[in-house]
């Protein structure tokens, strides 16, 4: 071709879109590519048979007014174009751990008060520790806006506890603040948003994704899909260029210099730099090539640990799923207290052992995303986590869709089902379609190294400042995604910002524009009485179209 771009990004997950989003602000001609025949990466939605499911969101944080995630949607121009609902306020989180149950409310001091009556006797452990998880993410936001000699001096005072704890794995703090078991392992249980049991996952890293959802939890309307939405439609007003079913094959490396990139069907594109949303070793090994970097990289890549992968059931159900007790708030399903116990199992080499996997999140998108519910069918994503090794079998075949594959699957589709049934009786006898989402399948759509779900493992050396950096060793080539700062969708999102704004010669607070006219609206799922009219008429032309398609099939069925 002979049109070059200012810049090439590869990959269109929340890091991609939010990089193509401020270097087309900047002027700059953009081109987003994506392997897979949607954008979006792990934010993408899709459909199965007329039922939507989102992979990879199934809540954010930190989207009220006047919060982070809130200012940067609305900074870079997109807020207008989203619709978040905020899910159940008296528990976004429910702790099923073995016979006990626990819901999570948003506020801290609602947490507080919830946890104190539940746990007298470990009140004053409760408060201390809550409001050192909120003073480490406040000392942890303040790093990086540190400006003059006068801040720079006196940091290590305002950030004390970060200098004190941050070498600790979750366990080890917990352990010297809390006694009760059960207690440790509901403030432990979101350490599924990273992938790490408490012995293995740093006490920084969880306490700022614990304080990111201090607040409550949020879920699109459209699932991931709406989010990356909003950012395609930004992208291309700017006068960005996204194409999908494009995967690169190789990016172009001359002299120590990213000059473009080579696409699966041989066409070379040119640009003045390049932008990898892939993860570190797909990005170096695979796509620029061990003869371009260094002995260093190398060695670094060679002992760069991913996190977990996992098994994604996507369910549909027939039924009134609410008089199970089922809501808009997350399920997680512990079999006991002891996480290190429960990951362990889960993790293991033989996952077909037992009849139910040990730990279990489920999600109801039906119910978190009002719009999108037919008045009679119920979606579901149900996450487990599990080592990739159990999957390598297949990964070598030329099309891992054999017939030992399918039986390998059915059988932990029944495993999850026996989970699922414990929390809803008589859910096996309502199933519409159940399909399972393997490792096999993150290689195949996202690309992502040993199928892993949040880009590098999640310890205190995969993030933040110990994280792969923007800038790479090769000239003009830069990284973005959940292995550079952080993971998740404001994790991913806020690294985005950071490598645009390291190729634009800024700060990141720089490229976030404040519009008086950009504001997100927000919903409860589960009141219609607040709902706007256009809110109502939706869902209302949802179940109206399924309730034609419906009596048709019926029709048919008679006329047969």
């Amino acid at each position: 071709m002979d049109k070059k771009y200012d810049s090439i990004i590869i990959g269109s997950g929340a890091g991609g879109l939010t990089t193509a989003v401020c270097l087309a602000r900047a002027n700059q001609k953009v081109l987003l590519l994506e392997q897979h025949d949607v954008p979006g990466g792990w934010c993408h939605s899709f459909t199965l048979n007329g039922q939507r499911f989102s992979p990879g969101v199934h809540y954010v944080g930190l989207i009220g007014e006047g919060e982070s995630l809130n200012e940067i949607l609305c900074g870079l121009g997109v807020a207008n174009d989203l619709v978040f609902f905020e899910m159940n306020k008296k528990g976004y989180e429910h702790c099923h751990i073995g016979e006990e149950v626990f819901s999570m409310p948003a506020g801290i001091e609602n947490l507080k008060t919830e946890l104190c009556k539940r746990f007298p006797e470990e009140k004053k452990a409760i408060v201390k520790y809550l409001d050192l998880v909120k003073s480490i993410h406040a000392q942890l936001m303040l790093m990086p806006n540190v400006k003059g000699f006068w801040e720079h001096l006196t940091i290590p005072f305002r950030t004390k506890y970060v200098g004190k704890y941050g070498l600790f794995t979750l366990k080890r703090v917990i352990d010297w603040h809390i006694k009760d078991p059960l207690l440790k392992t509901i403030l432990n249980v979101q350490c599924g948003d990273h992938g790490l049991p408490p012995n293995k996952a740093s006490f920084l890293v969880h306490a700022v994704l614990m304080a990111h959802y201090f607040d409550g939890g949020f879920y699109p309307m459209g699932g991931g899909g709406g989010f990356v939405k909003a950012f395609t439609r930004r992208i291309r007003s700017l006068g960005g260029e996204i194409r999908t079913k494009s995967k690169v094959d190789k990016i172009v490396v001359e002299q120590g210099r990213a000059v473009g990139i080579k696409l699966k069907n041989g066409e070379i594109i040119k640009a003045d730099r390049v932008i990898s949303n892939a993860d570190p070793n797909t990005t170096f090994l695979k796509l620029v090539g061990e003869e371009n970097i260094s002995k260093k990289l190398k060695k670094r890549l060679h002992h760069t640990k991913y996190s977990v992968s996992s098994l994604i059931l996507f369910l549909t159900l027939d039924m009134d799923v609410t008089k199970y007790g089922i809501d808009s708030g997350n399920i997680w399903k512990i079999s006991e207290p002891d996480l290190d116990v429960v990951f362990g199992n889960l993790t293991k080499d033989n996952i077909l052992e037992g009849d139910e996997f040990k730990g279990v999140f489920l999600s109801c998108t039906t119910l978190k995303d009002p719009a999108s519910f037919n008045g009679r069918h119920h979606n579901f994503e149900i996450v487990t986590f599990i080592d990739y090794s159990t999957f390598e079998q297949f990964e070598k075949l030329k099309d891992y869709h054999t017939e030992e594959y399918g039986i390998f699957k059915e059988k932990l589709i029944s495993k999850i089902l026996n989970t699922v049934e414990n929390l809803i009786p008589d859910a096996g006898k309502h199933i519409i379609q159940a399909e399972l989402g393997t490792p096999m399948t993150n290689n195949f759509y996202i690309n992502s190294t040993r199928g892993n779900v949040y880009g590098t493992e999640k310890t205190l050396l995969g993030v933040g400042p110990f994280a792969f950096k923007a800038k790479t060793e090769i000239e003009n080539l830069y990284l973005t995604g959940a292995s550079t700062l952080s993971h998740g969708v404001g994790g991913a999102t806020n690294s985005g910002l950071e490598t645009a704004a390291k190729i634009l010669g800024c700060k990141p607070e720089e490229l976030l524009i404040e519009d008086e006219n950009q504001k997100l609206r927000i919903y409860d799922p589960e009141d219609p009485t607040s709902w706007p009219d256009w809110l109502n008429q939706k869902r209302a032309d949802k179940s109206r179209r399924f309730s034609e398609v419906d009596l048709k099939d019926k029709e048919k069925r008679i006329v047969i």
